[in-house]
């Protein structure tokens, strides 16, 4: 009976209501900015233009389309926060203005292939009316929800996706609980554009940046500072606990004490280290692009001792760290296998001494 009684009140604390909407409708909801379409939720166009030229395709042919979720905010206007993809493709083809983007012509239709070059207006009027009429279903997180478990619905819908990667899906799930998260998110964007942050992780490749793999270093950074004892060799299970153990409040977080503790170690980072702070050496040259183990090993070593990094010299403290990242010291716990508590912590520790050492 509890079990039930517990499930029974879970169940009433996600209110959720289920509409189709028109795809026209849908158009003038978001020209009268009732439907909000946040690109930090999902980034624009992933999609192909074959993929949006077959989802029109399967629209005029009265295909199923699988459901978008949005979230009612406290003044009634809605979020998209999943159906990205399926929704701007939509926008595109019909109102293209209201995304600041061209019209764009079907391609690769291949159940009607007519359809393959002409763009919306080059249809006849009673296929632009269908796609317009054509309904969605919808459904609606209500703003009574509780915070809590939006953001777990959110995260639920996204995780294991290949739309979102982890750190975007951390950044979005945190807006669904509200100023606490909304704020969390906006300081992990301020602490990514530091300028020594960004200095010393210019090497992070492109694909990882665009998927916000520097915000997931900042965040890589603070979990590291903060709870190593939690780390369980799951990167990604290790950075969504530590963020939802500070939005929570289960863990005490001053923002304000963080963001200068971060501020400064990155300031020292870059002054000591520059540009190659985390990268791979063979010899004197640096070689390959940024290496996560590295990172956590220089950056949260050299947090820990940051009183001494400070006063070291930036030339000797940078050969001792160039010579200890090529030792066979160091190499044991950031190869094969190295993801695991113990080698965290000594390769942090290795760091540590040999900064000391210099």
């Amino acid at each position: 009976m509890e079990l039930e009684k517990e499930i029974d009140q879970r169940i009433g604390e996600v209110r959720t209501e289920s509409l189709d909407l028109s795809f026209g409708e849908i158009v003038n909801l978001h020209a009268n900015k009732e439907l909000v379409i946040q690109p930090e939720y999902q980034r624009l166009f992933r999609w192909s233009p074959e993929q949006k030229s077959r989802l029109i395709e399967s629209i005029l042919l009265e295909l199923p389309i699988p459901q978008i979720f949005v979230i009612e905010n406290e003044d009634g206007v809605y979020e998209l926060i999943d159906g990205l993809q399926r929704i701007s493709s939509v926008l595109q083809f019909i109102e293209p203005t209201q995304l600041a983007l061209e019209e764009f012509s079907l391609i690769g239709c291949d159940l009607v292939k007519e359809l393959n070059g002409r763009k919306n207006s080059d249809l006849p009027l009673s296929l632009r009316l269908r796609l317009k009429r054509s309904s969605l279903r919808t459904i609606v997180i209500k703003r009574q929800s509780k915070s809590f478990l939006r953001y777990e619905m959110f995260k639920r819908l996204n995780t294991g996706g290949a739309i979102l990667a982890p750190q975007e899906i951390r950044n979005c799930s945190a807006r669904m609980l509200g100023e606490l998260g909304a704020k969390f998110y906006s300081f992990l964007q301020t602490l990514s554009a530091d300028n020594d942050f960004v200095a010393t992780t210019q090497s992070l490749a492109s694909a990882e940046m665009e998927q916000k793999g520097n915000e997931e270093l900042v965040l890589r950074f603070l979990a590291g500072i903060n709870s190593v004892e939690t780390y369980r060799g799951n990167v990604r299970d290790w950075l969504d606990d530590f963020m939802e153990s500070v939005l929570t409040e289960q863990v005490p977080f001053n923002l304000e004490a963080q963001e200068a503790a971060f501020r400064r170690v990155f300031s020292a980072i870059n002054a000591k280290l520059g540009e190659t702070a985390f990268v791979k050496f063979r010899g004197a040259s640096p070689v390959g692009g940024l290496a996560p183990a590295y990172f956590e090993a220089v950056a949260l070593g050299s947090a820990a001792v940051i009183d001494q990094f400070e006063t070291k010299s930036p030339n000797a403290v940078k050969d001792r760290l160039v010579e200890l990242v090529q030792s066979d010291d160091f190499r044991e716990v950031t190869g094969p296998g190295a993801n695991n508590r113990t080698k965290l912590k000594r390769r942090i520790e290795l760091v540590k001494d040999c900064i000391v050492a210099t």
